[in-house]
């Protein structure tokens, strides 16, 4: 409930996209679109299963508080779910296209080298960079495969200007993983590595400007694959706007609702974007 609605915007807008550039006059099929969002969750909860697994040793030492710690529910538990939405995303991928089926392994091979953090766990934890870098690719790669619930049915070729969008998920998925881990100083927590705590207050929050930067550069060269450059320009602005007055604000007095504002922001930030740059546009192509 949490996120569904982000999940959405972050599926549809993908799809739709790539109609866009495909010349599309017409929205894309809402079984398309439910099909999109629908393995979109799935892989975001098989994610989160991940997450559980990968960190239960460190969670078991400093939160105790957390549900499989509590006894809440099992990594045994988790494991069925997780197994549940893969056999979800067999499903529709035969549903949609056979041929999906190859992009999802690959979804699924990167998940997996993720879980294991790719085999240099240690390294990866000492290069707080690396780490993030390394697990931000996966949301450029699960924006391909759901792309291809448009491009792949209609028998066509992966766009070439979709690179842009793919490289607008990377940096956003930066955007979220840092914007999420900016917390007050009574918030930090022994043992969590929060970018707040690892850099500086300071540096976390200019990190996450940055990285807003960045998803805004990609946003107007995929806004301008469409057409859309003049429109995708003045939404962002605002919102940009928000961003900074929100960083200044937590920066001046670095309060718990106002790190949450921070976090608030990068999925208003992630809203706005990703529906600006493909669901808005392509049915404002339909209405036409």
């Amino acid at each position: 409930m949490a996120h569904g609605l982000l999940i959405a915007a972050f599926s549809s807008s993908a799809i739709a996209f790539s109609a866009l550039l495909r010349g599309q006059s017409h929205f894309p099929a809402i079984g398309v679109m439910l099909a999109g969002f629908v393995s979109s969750l799935t892989i975001f909860v098989q994610l989160r299963v991940a997450d559980e697994f990968k960190d239960f040793a460190e969670d078991s030492k400093y939160r105790p508080y957390r549900p499989v710690q509590r006894g809440i529910i099992s990594l045994a538990e988790l494991r069925v779910l997780a197994l549940a939405c893969a056999c979800v995303q067999v499903i529709v991928a035969l549903i949609v296209d056979v041929r999906l089926l190859g992009l999802l392994a690959i979804v699924w091979t990167y998940m997996g080298l993720m879980t294991a953090e790719f085999r240099v766990p240690r390294w990866l934890r000492e290069r707080p960079i690396a780490y993030m870098l390394s697990h931000m690719a996966i949301m450029p790669i699960i924006d391909f495969y759901i792309s291809a619930f448009d491009w792949i049915p209609a028998h066509a070729p992966a766009p070439a200007a979709l690179g842009w969008f793919l490289f607008v998920s990377f940096a956003n998925g930066i955007v979220v993983e840092v914007g999420r881990k900016v917390r007050a100083p009574d918030d930090e927590e022994r043992g969590v590595e929060t970018y707040s705590a690892l850099w500086g207050r300071t540096a976390a929050v200019v990190a996450w400007l940055a990285a807003i930067a960045a998803t805004a550069i990609f946003a107007f060269g995929a806004a301008s694959a469409i057409g859309g450059l003049a429109q995708e320009a003045i939404v962002l602005g605002i919102v940009v706007a928000g961003t900074c007055v929100a960083a200044l604000r937590f920066l001046a007095v670095p309060l718990t609702a106002r790190a949450k504002a921070i976090e608030i922001a990068s999925g208003i930030w992630t809203l706005v974007m990703y529906l600006g740059l493909g669901t808005v546009p392509m049915l404002l192509k339909a209405l036409r």
